[in-house]
């Protein structure tokens, strides 16, 4: 299967798009072009070869308070009461393709879009918010840590990250 990632465009026909997740899929059905316009949400889509919508993620900006990082990760901050962060709002791909790789490959993009926009904007570290103990785990074979207030908020330090895709 060849995947195209692209920014949302009103011409993407997002009506057939099923997760699995009727949260997600009525976000992405009505919602995520307002977001997207509104500059509340940057949204992107996976096309397949026939430019059906297969996947998409959100990225917005965020800022962590300091009083949520990690001991072993805030003592090494200053101490400011936030931090700046990226958040990968929403992520998911259609049911049509599941066990695919697509959601991989959809965070893998996710991530690198991040660390571009690091170069010019300041990211301390890339949030996700997990619908249930399966995103979890997902996210954790990524390297993200969960906060210890917030099991379902995970995090992965933008270092971390620019080195883990210099090993790809």
């Amino acid at each position: 299967m060849t995947i195209t990632i692209a920014a949302l465009d009103k011409a993407h026909d997002r009506s057939a798009f099923r997760c699995g997740q009727p949260a997600l899929d009525d976000w992405f059905a009505k919602r995520a072009g307002q977001d997207d316009r509104r500059n509340v949400a940057r949204v992107f889509v996976a096309l397949d070869e026939t430019g059906s919508v297969v996947g998409f993620y959100s990225l917005g900006a965020f800022t962590l308070a300091l009083a949520d990082v990690p001991g072993d990760v805030g003592k090494k901050l200053p101490r400011y009461d936030a931090i700046p962060a990226a958040l990968i709002g929403r992520l998911a791909r259609d049911e049509r393709v599941k066990g695919q790789g697509l959601g991989e490959l959809l965070l893998v993009d996710a991530i690198k879009r991040i660390l571009g926009a690091s170069r010019t904007l300041a990211v301390f570290a890339i949030l996700v918010d997990a619908k249930d103990d399966k995103a979890v785990a997902f996210y954790e074979s990524f390297g993200f840590r969960a906060f210890p207030s917030q099991p379902n908020r995970l995090f992965l330090l933008t270092s971390t990250a620019a080195a883990a895709m210099e090993r790809l």
